[in-house]
């Protein structure tokens, strides 16, 4: 039974993408605060400004000095989060919480973040941005031992790992538990006392420290910052390990570690492609300026004669403005996007489908019709929104529709918290030529940003010349860990191989 309502409700979801978009799925994002009267408000304000990275559910513990407090909800931040009877439930001056799209474990609330757990050291919540990509073996081997799981979600794994570590204090143990873990991720918890930070050895998914205060704070992105007021400190480190404690006169300390097993830094490419909002900075590097130096890098790989360029908002606008600019073609918003348009407000009913991506998207047709067109976008995934939106601006009266993408094919899918297609269902994999996926989108004419564009576009150097500066496996194959859940243990150096030789 249980099998059949999780294949329904993954059927709805596949249901629900064909009509709202085929967009890389986000994935979580997450926020901590140390010592704050109002840190539960400071939380919610900072899950606010993280709603981008995941939609489905948020939550938020609390601790008063006495006792903890959880508020989980399906839903946004905003449904529930700015309800003062809800803030209520969360005093103290301790808060963490957690925004979500599940990538892994079923949509359930008792997979929505933070999890917590009673422990013998006593009590801590986690959350985590990201994936384990040797979750489900260490899962199969704790209840092998007879641990007991009470959620379907990666992140309990961790929970499992501490309680059975032989150290004493709580620190020591998350430390242990998570040098045991492969993959991406960005990672807060919360005990009594303490606000601690970690952040994944290759540092492939981002955590930035910042103040507020006096009050140490920790998020996914410098947006959550930026919305309370509070001062950007520096990045967490890949493989670093922040420890954050009020002392017996209410001081905090501070304490920075290495959890081990460091490897180069290779953040993920697809922060500034695709699920970093514009007005943050990650990784020392603004998200808009890379977006908008996207698209002046595709204008000079893929010059056309045009008259106007439309952005496919809201990802493809920076970089729209970076091709206008470049190529001098003028920039105007040929679509309109509705903002108020849910994911689940409707079933997806042979009428509504009939609607197609119009509910999403509606063309300007007095900034189109009669016109040649540039269409940019940030990346395609699946084909099918680009194929909707192409149709709909020559409906709108295009003489040619010309779509550019600022950003590489998508070959191969994500196991590290972006919640991507089966590799066959990519367009990417499903025509032998460019012409052939052009002629399938119906544009006039097709190209994407070169894997070398991209990595000047944020900074990098060429990818042919250096080592990778940036996690891009979706684009190459080169998967930095491996991906022990998915094909043993050697799958991650067969992919890199195979892309090598390709």
């Amino acid at each position: 039974m249980q099998d059949a309502v999780r294949q329904a409700s993954n059927d709805l979801r596949s249901e629900v993408d064909d009509l709202f978009g085929d967009e890389l799925h986000e994935e979580c994002g997450v926020f901590g605060i140390l010592g704050h009267p109002d840190a539960a408000t400071l939380t919610a304000l900072g899950l606010h400004a993280l709603q981008h990275r995941g939609q489905e559910a948020a939550g938020i513990v609390s601790f008063d000095g006495r006792r903890f407090h959880s508020e989980r909800r399906m839903g946004l931040v905003g449904d529930h989060y700015t309800d003062p009877a809800t803030l209520a439930k969360l005093p103290g001056t301790i808060a963490m919480g957690h925004v979500r799209y599940s990538t892994t474990g079923e949509v359930a609330l008792r997979n929505v973040q933070p999890l917590f757990a009673e422990l013998e050291v006593g009590g801590i919540a986690i959350a985590h941005n990201g994936n384990f990509t040797n979750g489900l073996t260490l899962r199969r081997q704790l209840i092998a031992g007879g641990a007991i799981c009470q959620s379907t979600s990666d992140t309990e794994v961790v929970l499992h790992l501490i309680a059975r570590s032989r150290y004493t204090s709580t620190s020591d143990r998350f430390i242990d538990a998570i040098r045991q873990m492969e993959g991406g991720y960005s990672m807060v918890a919360m005990t009594r006392t303490k606000l601690i930070a970690a952040r994944d050895p290759t540092g492939i998914r981002p955590l930035v420290m910042g103040e507020l205060d006096g009050k140490p704070i920790f998020a996914s992105e410098t947006c959550a910052l930026d919305i309370i007021g509070a001062k950007f400190v520096r990045d967490v480190e890949n493989g670093e390990v922040i420890i954050c404690e009020i002392q017996a006169d209410g001081s905090i300390s501070i304490d920075a570690r290495k959890s081990g097993n460091r490897q180069p830094e290779r953040l993920c490419l697809f922060e500034y492609v695709y699920f970093a909002r514009p007005d943050s900075v990650v990784g020392g590097r603004s998200v808009y300026v890379a977006r908008k130096n996207m698209g002046m890098n595709l204008a000079k790989e893929s010059p056309v004669e045009a008259d106007v360029v439309v952005p496919v908002p809201d990802g493809g606008t920076p970089a729209a403005l970076g091709f206008a600019q470049q190529s001098g073609i003028p920039f105007e918003y040929g679509i309109i996007r509705n903002h108020y348009v849910g994911r689940t407000f409707i079933e997806p009913t042979q009428q509504i489908r009939a609607f197609g991506v119009k509910l999403k998207h509606s063309a300007n047709r007095s900034m189109i019709e009669g016109k040649r067109v540039v269409l940019v976008d940030d990346s395609i995934v699946r084909g099918t929104t680009s194929l909707k939106i192409v149709q709909m601006i020559r409906d709108a009266g295009a003489r040619e529709v010309h779509l550019r993408v600022a950003s590489p094919m998508i070959y191969y899918p994500d196991f590290y918290g972006i919640d991507t297609p089966d590799r066959e269902k990519l367009i990417a994999n499903q025509y032998e030529t460019l012409e052939d996926m052009c002629r399938y989108i119906g544009a006039d004419s097709l190209q994407f940003l070169s894997i070398n564009g991209l990595y000047r576009a944020v900074g990098g150097e060429d990818r042919n010349n250096a080592r990778p500066q940036f996690t891009d496996h979706y684009f190459t194959g080169d998967y930095p860990t491996r991906l022990l859940d998915k094909d043993g243990e050697t799958m991650g150096s067969k992919l890199s191989l195979l892309a090598s030789n390709g």
